[in-house]
């Protein structure tokens, strides 16, 4: 697993939607070393949107003109060898490039979902008994994303007819509540499930052979803040792995703790010059 880490391959592109654009990262003759790049992303189970930090040197002028335009979109895969998952995909939301020595350093501010989020209105009417998956895969249309639900994911049924037009996450922060689910956006596609639960079964496994850094660290969350319930996590580090993802089931084993648990929040950060390509993970308990 060790050695894996080491042929580290990164992809950057962007441009407008349906639109011409550049990628970054390839090697070549003519560019036998990839642009300098670094990167923060961090991710949250919650409505809220997911944001990146991406710094590039030495960029062009076509490549600054093109981060430049309005609701530019940009993605970026990283990974060792030919396996590259995507890390995240966004909406440049701020561009500054400075001057770093005798480099030309631009910082990335990316939000995802941002055009979604911000600007889908929706308008949907049924007649007659309508249940809410329905309306979540009608929304989901409506909003140009994919929507996945939870293995245990159930949806309540509506007498009667039901009509709405406004803006979609209401929609869906309101279908949620009456189905007992929450939901989230998570590089374009809208996540669905019960709170604090997982996706899916498949569990992905955090030892020190599969990549784990260090000691876990003990974290007490407190369920909301009108109940005194607490539930108990672990914060870890371990190699970039871009296959584990916000609210996937992990198995922990350490000599510190073993267990099961689901990743609340995921911090994947990187240089492609210096250090090591991690990702910081707190990993809660399994409620539901």
């Amino acid at each position: 697993m060790m050695s894996a880490n080491f042929d580290r391959e990164y992809r950057l592109a962007a441009g407008k939607a349906g639109g011409m654009g550049f990628e970054i990262g390839e090697k070549s003759k003519s560019q036998p070393v990839p642009l300098h790049i670094n990167f923060s992303i961090e991710r949250t189970d919650l409505e809220t949107q997911n944001t990146g930090r991406v710094t590039v040197w030495n960029l062009n002028k076509e490549h600054l003109a093109t981060l430049d335009e309005k609701d530019c979109v940009l993605s970026l895969k990283a990974g060792y060898g030919s396996r590259m998952p995507l890390i995240f995909a966004g909406i440049v939301t701020n561009c500054i490039t400075t001057h770093d020595g005798a480099d030309r350093k631009t910082e990335i501010e990316v939000v995802d979902n941002l055009v979604e989020i911000r600007d889908t209105y929706v308008t949907i009417s049924y007649v007659g008994t309508v249940n809410w998956k329905t309306i979540f895969d009608d929304v989901a249309n409506q909003m140009g994303v994919a929507v996945t639900y939870s293995y245990n994911a159930e949806f309540a049924d509506i007498a009667n007819g039901f009509s709405f037009v406004g803006l979609a996450r209401d929609i869906m922060t309101k279908g949620c509540a009456c189905c007992g689910l929450v939901w989230s956006l998570q590089n374009g596609v809208m996540q669905v499930k019960k709170p604090g639960d997982v996706m899916s079964r498949e569990v992905f496994v955090l030892s020190e052979d599969s990549g784990l850094l260090g000691i876990p660290a003990r974290v007490t969350e407190a369920n909301s803040e009108t109940s005194d319930k607490t539930s108990i996590g672990w914060e870890v580090e371990f190699f970039l792995n871009g296959a584990i993802h916000i609210d996937d089931y992990v198995k922990l084993e350490s000599k510190t703790v073993t267990g099961y648990f689901r990743v609340a929040k995921l911090t994947q950060a990187g240089d492609n010059i210096s250090g090591d390509w991690t990702c910081t993970a707190r990993l809660m308990e399994v409620q539901g």
